[in-house]
């Protein structure tokens, strides 16, 4: 393995050990706090927790199983770096990130009476399903044109959340306004990068391969492809193409999601009762 590749490994593994640390603390620390809270919060915060859970471990295990899906490279001879494996992984610990951000949207929405922060909650996760879809499209027959599909719909995904944030800003307390306006800052940096950074990357790629005249694999030839075909690459130059978005999914995507388990249960509206304190709210 190279010097700069095997750098790069060791780097998305520490970090990944880091996280699941990070993770089992903030479990253990919720369920501290929420030990006296009723029924209804802590089956929400218990649910948030789960959904981490999925996320994180999948994350972690895609830093130390790093796979170019398109390409079929890894970095081990092995079926665990498979494609078929390595996406599924990814498909399984996406939908669980993706509920994350809707159970959120969802108890925003309740609590502020927003109907469109409560239509957006609930299309959330089949819009991602639809996104997985047409990731797995391009996996399978390897083209890019699915890629430009599947991350234009997580850039929605991202500008519906950012929307719907700035809606209910208005109808929440001020004490709850810096984390709306914490998360719709975040939302669209990420939108923004989707749509001029991942977007038009697996775009060009797309037009390349069909200016070279590539040739598809059909659905099921694909099926076989990733199950059975890994090419194993230590190179630096097979891998740089990859390294930013695997660096800042593996890592910042991971603490969002760690972070989104500490977000208050219930959001005080404007017109909750100036003596009814946060952190009450907060245990309701």
């Amino acid at each position: 393995m190279t010097e700069n590749t095997l750098t790069w490994w060791s780097l998305l593994c520490v970090v990944a050990l880091l996280n699941l640390a990070a993770w089992t603390a903030s479990a253990s620390a919720l369920r501290r706090r929420h030990a006296l809270a009723n029924p209804a919060a802590r089956r929400a915060v218990r649910l948030q927790m789960l959904l981490s859970a999925g996320y994180v471990l999948g994350c972690a295990y895609r830093s130390a199983f790093p796979v170019f899906d398109v390409q079929r490279l890894c970095l081990f001879d092995s079926w665990l770096s498979s494609v078929a494996v390595g996406r599924s992984v990814a498909t399984f610990a996406e939908l669980c990130f993706a509920a994350q951000w809707a159970l959120l949207l969802r108890g925003v929405a309740r609590d502020t009476e927003s109907r469109f922060g409560a239509t957006v909650s609930w299309g959330l996760v089949p819009l991602i399903v639809v996104a997985e879809l047409f990731s797995w499209y391009s996996v399978l027959t390897t083209s890019n044109i699915g890629h430009v599909v599947e991350e234009s719909i997580w850039g929605l995904c991202g500008l519906l959340l950012v929307v719907s944030f700035i809606l209910v800003w208005p109808r929440c307390d001020s004490r709850a306004r810096p984390l709306l306006a914490a998360g719709a800052a975040l939302g669209l940096a990420y939108v923004l990068y989707m749509f001029q950074v991942d977007v038009p990357m697996y775009w060009s790629r797309w037009v390349l391969d069909a200016e070279s005249g590539r040739q598809y694999l059909s659905v099921t030839q694909g099926l076989l492809d990733t199950s059975t075909r890994w090419i194993v690459s230590h190179r630096w130059e097979d891998w740089k193409t990859e390294v930013v978005w695997m660096s800042l999914y593996f890592s910042m995507a991971v603490w969002l999601s760690i972070g989104l388990m500490h977000l208050p249960v219930r959001w005080p509206a404007r017109r909750a009762q100036l003596n009814q304190g946060y952190g009450k709210l907060i245990h309701e």
